[in-house]
């Protein structure tokens, strides 16, 4: 993947920075609405209950981290936590008006270096950010320490379709119509052909169920959505002996 000669972190917060204003809708665009189905799936998979403490890695925008909040209720709490400034401030946008603004907190962080304590969440969350990671194993690894013993990690992410003939179509979809959807809806046909091509190079639904077992977590799995095109990956933090 070609990062104009620079740093694949620094790329990726500029990328990001350019197509924050546009982002909410290109994502309603090139999932035709489905997006937000994906999110409410992700938020049961990891288990939010009511007056629960959460984290939202990569928060982008805070579309995940409001799923959460609308279900850990005014007694919870969500931390988003994004390195693009502009993605965190069309977030604080999306929150103005929401009644849920009140628990969910937005902070600028790196995801390779966490600035929480061990232990401290009820359960975390990434949203199609593990793939912008320069280290992905470390990521998860930083997602597995902030959270308590017994709960869950979970990302939600691009993954890889199998079904002959479909398998076909999405990437010749996502290849050639969604940059060009990005150039006529954001002006950014660079920044989504990106999308594309980390999307390639990401890890498939198996191989990411793999490293999440070998960060540590157990009963790691896959969830399949829209024929594979979209998958949740997910797995538990042990319990303490």
């Amino acid at each position: 993947m070609d990062f104009s000669g620079k740093d694949k972190a620094t790329y990726v917060q500029e990328t990001f920075n350019s197509i924050a204003k546009r982002y909410d809708l290109m994502n309603s665009l090139m999932s035709f609405g489905l997006d937000k189905g994906w999110r409410r799936k992700a938020v049961q998979t990891v288990e939010a209950k009511p007056g629960m403490k959460m984290v939202d890695i990569c928060c982008g925008t805070a579309q995940l981290s409001l799923e959460l909040a609308m279900t850990v209720g005014e007694q919870g709490h969500v931390t988003g936590l994004d390195f693009s400034e502009n993605m965190l401030g069309k977030a604080k946008e999306n929150l103005a008006t929401s009644p849920y603004r009140a628990i969910i907190e937005l902070r600028q962080g790196d995801a390779m270096n966490l600035p929480f304590a061990d232990n401290s969440f009820d359960g975390a969350t990434v949203g199609w950010g593990l793939r912008n990671l320069p280290d992905l194993e470390r990521g998860v690894r930083e997602m597995v320490r902030v959270v308590k013993p017994g709960c869950m990690v979970v990302s939600l992410d691009m993954a890889k379709p199998t079904m002959p003939g479909f398998k076909q179509g999405y990437w010749l979809y996502f290849n050639k119509l969604v940059p060009l959807m990005g150039k006529i809806w954001a002006g950014k046909g660079k920044a989504y052909q990106y999308l594309h091509d980390s999307a390639v190079e990401f890890p498939a639904q198996q191989e990411l169920a793999r490293i999440f077992a070998r960060c540590g977590l157990t009963d790691s799995r896959y969830i399949d959505l829209a024929g594979g095109v979209v998958a949740i990956v997910c797995g538990r933090k042990p319990k303490n002996n």
